[in-house]
């Protein structure tokens, strides 16, 4: 059973295509349920449930947790992606950020993490079994100016995931990144940049081969895969 949390026509829909593949019941879950028909449409083959919430809100993150689990059963492999196409309250250049600008990016990026890790965690250590899969940005590995105010909260993702795969050793259960550079095909994100004049060129990726290589990390066990289409970096 996989969970993927905060699916999109992007990446969150091929990595469940790629898990329902192997086999997987999936349980996709967004903000809204505009497009929940297209996106079980599009996953032929694949025993496919969908589900509305903000996974960002913990009590409502735990509450779609629980209706997954009564439906289908314990998750063994959760997708932890959402991302907000609008950029939500925007990106601050770090020479400008205040302590509270950057507290905001914590709540809203790191916080959730561990909300989801605290939630799930103990019934995969119970078991000694599962696999918790998260998406990040390569400005939590390198420096990206441009990326301001968000990249110390993905910096922190960055090490709170890499720690949490160390951590877990030995117990069964499994912590990987995918850490992602660039504007990702078929998503919101890239439909959004696209259709505004950004003056920069960013590269593109293509979300089969990312959910390919996070069906990698879940075999092997691995702590993360890295794409990189940013030329600068």
């Amino acid at each position: 059973m996989l969970a993927v949390l905060g699916v999109g026509p992007g990446l969150g829909l091929s990595v469940a295509r790629r898990f329902g593949r192997e086999g997987f019941t999936t349980a996709l879950v967004s903000r809204s349920d505009a497009r929940h028909a297209d996106y079980r449409a599009s996953l032929s083959g694949v025993r496919a449930l969908t589900y509305t919430a903000d996974v960002t809100d913990e009590s409502r993150l735990r509450d779609v947790l629980v209706r997954i689990t009564a439906d289908a059963g314990e998750l063994d492999t959760v997708y932890f992606g959402p991302a907000d196409a609008t950029g939500g309250g925007g990106i601050t250049p770090l020479t400008e950020a205040g302590a509270g600008t950057l507290r905001a990016t914590f709540d809203s990026i790191v916080a959730p993490a561990a909300q989801l890790v605290e939630a799930v965690l103990p019934g995969m250590l119970a078991r000694g079994s599962g696999s918790l899969l998260f998406a990040g940005g390569l400005s939590g590995k390198y420096p990206m100016p441009m990326l301001g105010s968000l990249a110390p909260a993905s910096a922190a993702l960055r090490m709170y995931v890499m720690t949490l795969h160390a951590a877990l050793q030995g117990t069964g259960v499994h912590a990987g990144l995918l850490t992602i550079g660039g504007l990702i095909e078929r998503g919101d994100i890239h439909r959004v940049f696209t259709a505004q004049d950004h003056g920069v060129e960013v590269g593109t990726l293509d979300p089969d081969d990312i959910a390919d290589r996070a069906w990698t990390l879940y075999t092997e066990r691995e702590a993360e895969a890295e794409f990189n289409a940013m030329a600068a970096v």
